[in-house]
């Protein structure tokens, strides 16, 4: 589980969503990832840690400069925990449903 709280974790920040959602596009330079957040690189190397520490993004060294990748992997983690309350959720619905035809 607590490789599951890892991943909630990250990605219960918005600017960390917003960098899986650029990485998903593919590996992209640490430098790159900083221009369109207002915030300084020392921070956004920050939040690419958590990611890393999460195991949702690789970040590899080429030379000086530091490439981000996505590993998705995780997710699925957390999806199938997400799935288990999924027929509760279409149990609701569908009671929802009935009610309101039954109201007509």
């Amino acid at each position: 589980m607590p490789a599951l709280d890892q991943t909630f974790a990250a990605l219960s920040d918005g600017t960390r969503r917003a960098i899986l959602a650029r990485l998903h596009e593919g590996e992209v330079a640490l430098s790159d990832i900083a221009q369109p957040f207002d915030m300084s690189q020392t921070a956004v190397s920050k939040h690419v840690r958590v990611l890393s520490d999460a195991g949702l993004v690789t970040v590899r060294k080429r030379g000086r400069t530091r490439y981000c990748s996505l590993n998705a992997a995780p997710m699925k983690s957390a999806v199938d925990w997400l799935n288990t309350y999924k027929q509760f959720w279409e149990d609701g619905f569908k009671s929802l449903a009935r009610f309101l035809e039954e109201e007509k």
